[in-house]
């Protein structure tokens, strides 16, 4: 069945379909795909960190973080903009996205060559301090053959966009996960058949993008895409766009800050240990992460479309099950993050498990984001935008607990600062009526569980 839109044929997607088969059916790929894509991402680290050493995750974790920032410093919200607007449908609003997002891509390449050399400049010059891990020798290379990539995202087809927007995510989530698996070959192979280096890393991801590229074009419904210019189009992005950009800019600040200031503290070895128990918490956010950008954002912005009296109520139902989640979860690995490093990992990465532990608290934050996504979805991308600004303003916590207390100084101001504008949204949330303290409160004991759980799990391991 085919609906005509603008000259243009493309299969009718599921947004006839009751909202709430929809978040159903969406809510279910989108946390199966996490239950796929979790496990494979655990095996790969366990597996990698046994072929290579600890101070290459270190460099490829600042490689990483240059591409992600060069990424949310140009972000105008193209996915945000053809889920929330009403014209997010029509072919020419979404190939002007396209073009858009080709000339961005393009342009973010040639920015990641520029910083590759100036890392590289740097580091001859000696501004960097030599036990950094901005000083490896490896690091300007890594990022600029890693910068290809976000050539590679930039020709990525709106069809993805579409299916967030219509909460249609089966083929979506079953092509993130084959993307997963091949960039998982690559590394693997790369090792075995080439030698045992940081390349292996990149490889993996190079050939991941590539392969979501392909089948966003070839495997996925919707418009087609065609190099498509249209003013009305572009204003309207930009419009809506300027405070995700912004926003994108200090969330990036936010999310990352723990990375940037500890890779001028420490070396790439303690860095890379680190990573290991980011990685494990990054995992549980991303889960959630991925629940709220593909599932409750589009919901949530339905309902403010279409029913605004509704969106306290929906928002809750949301809540509901994401706090019972990390609530457990931080609960849990408050307590037996040790124990989880000891049984996963080599004796080389035995102190990720205390920093595990104090990071878990940090997971109590991830409920309020969903209330921020509450207020991004009623239009309110100003507010949404003062409120990760307030995050931002307090990771000075992080190097005044360095300063002060070391090590694990610097990873409660790291929690500090994630939890510090947990008031602020309250404030919003009660303002606009989407406030419910009872509802905040019931769950949590769940975060009690966790610790009992734990407890019982660390006496069944001798631990």
């Amino acid at each position: 069945m085919f609906m005509k839109l603008r000259g243009a044929n493309f299969p009718l997607l599921p947004d006839r379909f009751p909202l709430k088969r929809r978040i159903l059916s969406a809510g279910s790929w989108s946390l199966a795909g996490a239950a796929i894509s979790y496990p494979i991402s655990l095996g790969s680290n366990l597996l990698l960190t046994r072929l290579l050493v600890p101070k290459m995750f270190g460099v490829m974790a600042i490689a990483t973080l240059v591409l992600t920032a060069l990424t949310m410093f140009s972000d105008f919200g193209l996915v945000q903009n053809i889920v929330q607007s009403r014209r997010g449908s029509d072919p020419v609003y979404l190939n002007t996205a396209w073009a858009i997002q080709i000339i961005r891509g393009m342009l973010l390449w040639l920015l990641g060559v520029c910083v590759a050399l100036l890392v590289f400049a740097g580091g001859h010059a000696g501004l960097w301090p030599e036990a950094s891990v901005y000083a490896d020798p490896y690091l300007p290379y890594v990022i600029a053959v890693i910068s290809i990539s976000m050539v590679i995202d930039g020709f990525q087809s709106t069809k993805s966009f579409e299916a967030s927007r219509h909460l249609s995510l089966g083929r979506l989530t079953m092509m993130r996960i084959m993307a997963q698996i091949l960039g998982l070959i690559c590394m693997i192979g790369w090792i075995f058949l080439i030698n045992r280096s940081i390349w292996a890393l990149v490889a993996g991801v190079i050939c991941s993008r590539l392969l979501t590229t392909l089948l966003s074009h070839t495997w996925l419904p919707g418009v087609v895409n065609r190099w498509h210019w249209d003013q009305p189009a572009f204003q309207e992005i930009v419009r809506f766009g300027k405070w995700i950009f912004l926003a994108s800019i200090l969330g990036f600040v936010a999310n990352n800050a723990d990375r940037i200031l500890l890779a001028g503290f420490v070396n790439s070895a303690v860095l890379g240990i680190y990573s290991i128990a980011s990685l494990i918490i990054g995992a549980i956010m991303q889960i959630l992460i991925t629940v709220f950008s593909q599932v409750s954002y589009p919901a949530l912005s339905e309902v403010a479309r279409e029913r605004p009296r509704e969106l306290k109520r929906s928002l809750y139902r949301l809540h509901t099950l994401t706090a019972s989640f990390t609530y457990f979860c931080s609960g849990l690995l408050v307590v037996s993050g040790n124990t989880l490093i000891v049984l996963l990992y080599d004796p080389r990465y035995a102190e990720a498990g205390w920093m595990l532990q104090i990071l878990a608290v940090g997971l109590l934050k991830i409920p309020f984001n969903l209330a921020m996504s509450g207020l991004l979805a009623r239009g309110l991308a100003k507010y949404f935008t003062s409120l990760v600004a307030f995050h931002v303003a307090t990771i000075v916590l992080i190097p005044l607990g360095f300063h002060f207390f070391g090590l694990p100084g610097a990873l409660w101001g790291v929690v500090a600062s994630q939890l510090s504008n947990v008031p602020a949204i309250i404030y919003f949330q009660i303002k606009y009526e989407l406030f419910d303290l009872s509802k905040e409160l019931i769950l949590l004991p769940v975060f009690f569980a966790g610790i009992v759980l734990a407890k019982g799990l660390n006496l069944a391991v001798g631990y």
